[in-house]
């Protein structure tokens, strides 16, 4: 005997998997390692207290 689907459960299933697949997609085109970030920081603290020490109080 065949297995009766609903149609609009499954619908719904394959956008989930079609979300899922893109964000994946999106994670390995765009996303950063913990060490990057890190490094990013570190530059943007350094640049910022480098500014920081030439400014003037008038």
């Amino acid at each position: 005997m065949v297995e009766v689907i609903n149609l609009r459960q499954r619908r719904k299933q394959k956008a989930r998997t079609d979300k899922e697949k893109q964000a994946e997609e999106n994670r390995l085109k765009f996303g950063r390692t913990k060490s990057q970030k890190k490094s990013d920081q570190f530059h943007k603290d350094k640049d910022r207290k480098k500014l920081d020490h030439k400014k003037l109080d008038k």
